[in-house]
């Protein structure tokens, strides 16, 4: 849907509602997390009082950001979160394209009365009751932007507001080296910066918050990794085994995927690792060219997101899915 009429929907939706409730995906990152107060912080000054649910709790280094920690974490409140959306008027289903992305809340959300605003970047999103979709957009937190600016209220952007709209785009951007990241990106930067945030605080808030486990899973993760030079491609890894041994935390392989592209002549990356609490791999895929990543996670490994960064899963093992990907890149000219 085009933003004039989405925004038309969005305001008689706001007006004739009293509770709403704000989603997002599972494993919530930085754009996830900074779209979503940054849209409750708005509507919060409209004279509502929405509510933040995620799926499972999110990294400490995004815990910074204004009320960040007041938001409700579903996999805690296991028996208050789903009374709380079958009572809402309204859902904001924030960087997601899928009820199958909030997991075990899928089947709340689908059974709930409310109607479904969708405001998203990702490719092939399924049918809400109102859309925004818009797969050039580098991060959700500037759509947010764009449906407060097109609403007529830039002016209510606050400095609260515009730290977790600048952390998700700097988050979901690559600190600004991704492909998406437009003139027009820059430009609503900027104006951020004028609404009085600290940068410098912000991206050292997100980059310099390592933990000891961090840096010696990134150590094991280097240590076996693996280039396969005639695909271009690098595969990191790391397993059960060494993700208890390191005694990792929440977050700490967030952006390990990266580390592949900054290999001279790697042009595809893939981070492989074992889910702690799932009986599955988790896959996280990046590509520096016109290699679309997302088409190759959707059609191998369940997944799907965007066509520079996807992500999947496997059910096999790690060492099972590497062979896999092996077997499957022959198929491939990248």
């Amino acid at each position: 849907m085009l933003l004039d009429t989405f925004i038309d929907d969005l305001i008689e939706s706001i007006e004739n509602t009293s509770k709403i409730l704000i989603l997002t995906h599972y494993n919530p990152d930085g754009d996830a997390i900074g779209s979503s107060l940054a849209l409750q912080k708005y509507l919060e000054l409209k004279g509502k009082e929405p509510e933040i649910i995620v799926p499972n709790d999110f990294p400490k280094f995004l815990k910074f950001l204004p009320k960040a920690k007041k938001i409700t974490i579903a996999e805690y409140r296991k028996k208050f979160v789903p009374i709380s959306i079958k009572e809402a008027d309204l859902i904001f289903c924030l960087d997601f394209n899928s009820p199958k992305r909030i997991q075990q809340l899928e089947q709340n959300l689908i059974e709930s009365k409310a109607k479904k605003i969708l405001i998203d970047h990702h490719q092939e999103p399924e049918q809400f009751d109102l859309m925004y979709s818009d797969t050039s957009a580098p991060a959700t937190c500037q759509m947010v932007y764009e449906v407060i600016e097109k609403l007529g209220d830039k002016d209510l952007i606050t400095e609260e507001i515009a730290t977790c709209i600048y952390a998700g785009i700097y988050t979901d951007t690559g600190g600004f080296r991704f492909r998406s990241t437009s003139a027009r990106t820059h430009r609503i930067t900027a104006d951020l910066m004028e609404k009085g945030i600290k940068n410098d605080e912000i991206i050292s808030n997100i980059l310099d918050n390592n933990t000891l486990s961090r840096f010696m899973l990134l150590a094991e993760m280097l240590r076996k990794m693996e280039v396969l030079e005639e695909k271009k491609t690098a595969i990191l890894y790391l397993t059960r085994d060494d993700m208890l041994k390191y005694g990792y935390q929440k977050g700490d392989t967030e952006g390990f995927v990266n580390y592949g592209l900054s290999i001279l002549g790697v042009q595809f990356s893939v981070f492989l690792v074992d889910d702690l609490k799932n009986d599955f791999v988790k896959l996280s895929f990046r590509s520096n060219t016109d290699f679309d990543v997302s088409t190759f996670a959707k059609k191998h490994f369940n997944g799907g997101g965007h066509k520079q960064a996807s992500g999947g899963k496997s059910e096999e093992s790690v060492e099972d899915t590497i062979k896999k990907i092996k077997t499957i890149l022959e198929e491939y000219e990248i």
